[in-house]
């Protein structure tokens, strides 16, 4: 559940602070005083689109941080994604500075904008004050459907067997269409191949045969130098460096006895003379390897000239030869998979019986999740002040699509006696609201997010309803944290915690507040909710009974 929301200056917020606590909490305030920023605010939080435009005028940024109590699901995200700690919590904090620049960090560290959203799906779950709209397109109808079954990742999977079969489909139709194309395009890799396969460049090569030719074409200077740099050291009849050295070292040690004064001086010359020996190592090393190879040097000379001939005729830098040889042979071998007409068929039907496995396995799940969903938007409609209103959700079978086999509508009948219709055909915006409540709460009671938030999703109900309303959403606070924007005083009364926004003018500038409320204070919202600017003794009284229900 969501413990605390801390916002600095977004949009009309200076700084917001507030604790919210478990079941069903409300957010009441006068039109225009901006209770729905604070979902705003949440939903920035949780990795919404945010720009300048969200940074109070005069501000540098807006910053909003949410901590939330841990659930296991959200627990075991931040382990496999590494965001975990030692809390029972997690904290998700979004910044955007007056340049539209964003940063979202969870738990502390740097995250992506998907990581967020990702998290916060299995932290909250918003129903915007336009839900209802959106129950009017079939796309949102059938998401929703899927969404309250659990089929998501059944109609994710439908939706990628139909694309891989699709691009099959459509890889088959262009060869057929450029059957001649595509055969002079297959001849002319295959002669690229076979020429590159015949110099088998490896990768790295083209640095390794240089550096060989380079050793091989200086090996006399080479062997010399390194001869008369052994001679110097070791080896000349006339004082070598490493016999003088010693003698030196042997001098100066018996001389720092007498004067310590010197004892660094042959602290550095004793290693001197160790190196000087490592090198002389070194050096015999090197000269039992390196030898006079003309004929390996003319060997080396030719694979140079071959591989940069090559390169040149392929336009590419010789140290790429290797990786073009890999691209090429990767176009000829899916070139030739696809010139074979009679496999792309056979391998076009397998990937349609694919896709058809999966739909007709989603087509059977929706079937099932349909009546279940139809069943129980149908009996809340009944307490909703729609009484023998029924709801169905019809599929209607449709051509092989990403979506699946059906189309989804919902159909509503507003009393009894009637058949059901389209939802966006026959039922009023008042209905069409009850309807998307009712289905929002059921929906809701059928996942297990730990927070639920209704902005303003009880528009175009009133009286007997609203207090339905308020009840179910209550109700639905036992289980979860329920948090709602709300206008209705039949809905705010039934909350555990009430917060009321307000707005005023400080120095010309608009700043919004929210403040917890207790009792006495909740009388006065609710009666103001009641009866407008001027509360009586009667809407107090109203309120108060209101409040005692």
């Amino acid at each position: 559940m969501l413990r605390s929301l801390s916002i600095r200056d977004f949009v009309i917020v200076d700084a917001i602070d507030l604790e919210l606590a478990a079941g069903f909490t409300v957010f009441t305030g006068e039109t225009g005083a901006g209770k729905s920023i604070l979902i705003d605010a949440l939903t920035l939080a949780l990795g919404g689109r945010g720009d300048a435009s969200v940074v109070r005028e005069g501000a540098a940024k807006a910053d909003v941080t949410a901590e939330f109590a841990l659930g296991s699901e959200a627990a075991a995200w931040l382990v496999a994604n590494e965001f975990q700690n030692e809390e029972d919590a997690v904290l998700l904090r979004r910044v955007i500075d007056n340049a539209g620049r964003s940063k979202a960090f969870i738990n502390g560290v740097a995250a992506t904008a998907t990581q967020v959203r990702e998290l916060g799906e299995l932290l909250v779950d918003i129903h915007g004050q336009h839900a209802h709209q959106s129950l009017l397109r079939t796309d949102a109808q059938r998401v929703l459907l899927d969404s309250q079954a659990g089929l998501l990742n059944e109609a994710k999977a439908v939706s990628a067997a139909y694309k891989v079969w699709r691009a099959l489909a459509k890889q088959r139709e262009e060869f057929e269409a450029n059957a001649k194309n595509v055969l002079l395009e297959r001849e002319r890799l295959e002669w690229q191949v076979a020429e590159l396969e015949k110099l088998a460049p490896k990768p790295g090569e083209w640095h390794e045969v240089n550096q060989e030719h380079s050793r091989l074409s200086h090996a006399a200077a080479l062997i010399a130098g390194a001869q008369e740099t052994l001679q110097a050291i070791s080896e000349s009849d006339d004082h070598p460096m490493l016999k003088q050295l010693s003698a030196l070292n042997q001098k100066l040690g018996k001389l720092a006895d007498i004067d310590a004064a010197l004892k660094p001086v042959l602290d550095v010359l004793q290693p001197a003379q160790i190196q000087l020996q490592e090198a002389v190592y070194a050096l015999n090393d090197y000269l039992g390897r390196i030898e006079l190879d003309p004929a390996r040097l003319r060997e080396v000379e030719q694979r140079v000239g071959d591989l940069h001939a090559t390169a040149r005729k392929f336009h590419v830098e010789p140290d790429d030869l290797s990786r073009e040889f890999e691209n090429l042979s990767a176009q000829l071998r899916q070139l030739a998979d696809a010139s074979d007409l009679d496999a792309l068929r056979a391998q076009e039907e397998k990937l349609k019986a694919v896709y058809m496995t999966e739909a007709q396995k989603l087509s059977k799940a929706r079937a099932k999740a349909a009546k279940t969903l139809g069943a129980a938007v149908s009996a809340a409609m009944q307490d909703l002040s729609m009484a023998g209103g029924r709801f169905e959700v019809a599929l209607q079978s449709c051509e092989p699509a990403a979506h699946g086999l059906e189309q989804v509508e919902f159909l509503v009948a507003g009393h009894a006696g009637t058949q059901p219709r389209p939802l966006a055909k026959v039922a009023s915006g008042g209905e069409l609201a009850r309807i998307s409540l009712a289905i929002s709460v059921i929906a809701s009671s059928a996942t297990a997010t730990p927070t639920l938030i209704f902005d303003e999703v009880d528009s175009g109900i009133g009286g007997g309803v609203a207090e339905v309303v308020g009840r179910l959403l209550r109700r639905l606070g036992d289980d979860r944290q329920v948090l709602c924007v709300t206008h209705l005083p039949q809905v705010a009364s039934q909350a555990n915690q009430h917060f009321q926004v307000s707005k005023q003018s400080i120095a010309g500038k608009t700043i919004s507040s929210i403040d917890p409320l207790d009792s006495k204070e909740r009388v006065e919202e609710i009666a103001r909710m009641l009866g407008g600017l001027e509360i009586t003794a009667t809407t107090r009284k109203h309120a108060r009974e209101l409040l005692a229900l």
